[in-house]
């Protein structure tokens, strides 16, 4: 793993959530996209290398949807920039991973994503992330 691509926060609204991060983080949201097939709205900061994802339900039966539900607004997950994901996903899985992806699929910001189970990786939800080519 090369570095840490971002840090996912879920928000019950990037409208309202937007403005008090672009405070908090003295930085303008360089990016919005909604990933339809995650049931997911984004918005993006750089902070340093690494990034910030607000994360917005757009649909009830969504992950972030049943995220909130659960827990409430905060840390959703944490990504790993990786230069091979396939071989990534090979490798952790060999180790006794357990991938909630075991193919990548595309993701916001231009990457291709894979996520592993939070029951292998002691409750946290850990994504792998390579730009797409």
């Amino acid at each position: 793993m090369n570095k840490i691509e971002h840090i996912g926060i879920a928000v019950q609204s990037l409208e309202v959530s937007i403005p008090v991060y672009e405070k908090l983080l003295n930085t303008p949201c360089y990016k919005i996209e909604e990933v339809a097939s995650e049931g997911v709205k984004t918005a993006f900061f750089k902070v340093g290398e690494s990034k910030i994802e607000l994360l917005e339900a757009t649909n009830p039966d969504s992950p972030i949807a049943k995220f909130l539900e659960k827990r409430g607004m905060g840390m959703h997950h944490i990504a790993f920039d990786v230069a091979d994901i396939d071989a990534e996903i090979e490798r952790l899985v060999a180790d006794g991973f357990q991938m909630i992806h075991q193919t990548p699929k595309d993701g916001a910001d231009g990457k291709r994503i894979a996520f592993l189970h939070p029951k292998s990786t002691e409750s946290l939800l850990v994504e792998l992330c390579m730009d797409r080519k």
